[in-house]
């Protein structure tokens, strides 16, 4: 949906958004308002306050949020889906294991990071996090402590590489508005994102997030929303002694083959519809119908999909009957209903902002302050992502705002990637209430609003500065 034609001038804009976070920060915090209900009630508030007409209004908010319902939530159902099964298996558990065996105790949370940045290159944020949730739980469990010191390094990779790496839809689309290679911004996004989550995301959860003492809140996995065992937890030895005998129970859990194999099965999926759209759009490729299917099947709805009617009956089957299969996939879903409606009502939020017209106009008054390129690109992503809360939205309205320039100054393929980055590092930095992945991992991970803004938030500037610092050198030393 394209942004109305802004009523007021930016300043005024710049005024709403502010006084629009304080008044949800207000509610929520201190009024103990439930977030569902607060986002929705200050989206309805920002749009009149903005100008939106009494007639739109009630049309643009809600098909924003359905616009985001329809991007997360088969997402987390499915992967809640997955998750359980892994985790009732012994699947999530035997991974942990085993990376724990390969890099011992105290690099388990660098051990969980690396496997989230190899798996995050053609696998979206809340995709990638959602498979991961067992596994994170797994390690969290068996050495205690704050959670957030084993799920902020998985985290922050899957968005390290969302926001830096093609194929995901910002850095492609900014490349491509920019007219550089998309191959190029990849094969230099990479180590970037490497070296930007080492000291942006593990140092400083390591050093300073990780030590904020979050307890384990593993409910959607074990079932229930309050996080007690239900009748299918293991925490009952007698119960799990009866189910045993009754055939019910995975006695020998799975091998770390076939989990790894699961778990790379969409991964495989999504690589070949990333890879054949890329090939396509550099005119390698045709139309062809069998690539045409591999394409829908690298879908990522439709790939999650697929693994998990694998999983269903490569894991699920082994010692249970279809009916306790069904009760332990019908229990997975109950725990995400709070997290995807508050996820769609975050979405709610940042677009009832973008279309007031608050980005197109900050962006718009930064374009003519004459700083350098590298610099603008920078702050104006940082400005619309502030304003309006989406990543990719920050990237790709940052790159057509400055192509123009980019063109006039005839800047080669090299410079051109590190413009790419230096955008997604401005639309990485400062994710607060206004963006739906705050409200995600907030939910996923237990975490209160405050909590999530001296973490989750703090991370992700971390990580966008030290992208921008990596972005700033190499665009003094390529030509």
């Amino acid at each position: 949906m394209e942004p109305m034609d802004p009523v007021y001038g930016a300043g005024t804009l710049l005024t709403i958004a502010a006084a629009a976070v304080a008044v949800l920060l207000f509610l929520i915090i201190k009024l103990r308002m439930h977030a569902f209900v607060a986002l929705i009630t200050v989206s309805f508030l920002t749009g009149l306050a903005a100008g939106i007409p009494f007639r739109e209004l009630a049309g643009v908010a809600t098909s924003f949020f359905g616009s985001t319902l329809g991007a997360v939530a088969l997402l987390v159902g499915l992967g809640a889906m997955i998750g359980r099964l892994l985790e009732v298996t012994g699947g999530a558990q035997v991974l942990a294991d085993t990376l724990i065996g390969g890099f011992g105790e105290k690099r388990a949370p660098f051990a969980l990071g690396v496997a989230a940045l190899l798996f995050g290159i053609p696998i979206f944020f809340d995709a990638g996090l959602v498979v991961f949730l067992p596994i994170i739980f797994s390690v969290a469990r068996r050495f205690g402590g704050s959670v957030l010191l084993y799920a902020l390094p998985a985290a922050g990779a899957f968005a390290a590489m969302h926001a830096i790496v093609p194929p995901h839809p910002g850095p492609v689309t900014a490349a491509t508005e920019l007219g550089g290679s998309i191959g190029l911004s990849m094969l230099i996004g990479i180590p970037v994102a490497f070296v930007a989550w080492y000291v942006g995301v593990y140092l400083v959860t390591t050093a300073y997030a990780g030590k904020i003492m979050v307890p384990i809140n593993d409910s959607m996995l074990r079932g229930t929303v309050s996080g007690e065992p239900s009748d299918l937890d293991d925490g009952d030895d007698d119960a799990r002694a009866e189910r045993i005998a009754r055939g019910e129970e995975e006695v020998t859990p799975p091998s770390f083959g076939l989990v790894l194999a699961l778990l790379l099965l969409p991964f495989v999926l999504i690589a070949l519809n990333t890879g054949i759209a890329t090939l396509r759009a550099a005119e390698v490729l045709g139309d062809n119908v069998a690539l045409d299917a591999l394409v829908f099947i690298g879908q990522t709805p439709v790939a999650l999909l697929i693994t998990l009617l694998v999983t269903t009956y490569v894991l699920g089957t082994r010692g249970r009957s279809l009916a306790t299969v069904e009760t332990l996939l019908n229990d997975a879903l109950g725990p995400i209903c709070a997290i995807i409606l508050i996820t769609g009502a975050g979405g709610m939020f940042g677009g009832v902002l973008r279309y007031s017209g608050i980005g197109g106009a900050l962006s718009e008054s930064m374009a003519d302050l004459g700083l350098p390129l590298i610099v603008s690109a920078f702050l104006i992503a940082t400005l619309l992502r502030v304003a309006q809360g989406s990543a990719t939205v920050a990237l790709t309205t940052t790159a057509g705002l400055i192509s123009a320039a980019v063109t006039a100054e005839g800047l080669s393929d090299l410079k051109i990637a590190c413009l790419v980055l230096a955008i997604a590092a401005g639309a990485t930095v400062l994710s607060h209430v206004n963006d739906s992945g705050f409200w995600l991992v907030s939910r996923f991970f237990g975490m209160d609003v405050k909590t999530t803004l001296r973490t989750w938030t703090v991370m992700e500037t971390t990580l966008g500065l030290a992208i921008f610092v990596l972005a700033a050198g190499l665009w003094v030393v390529v030509p």
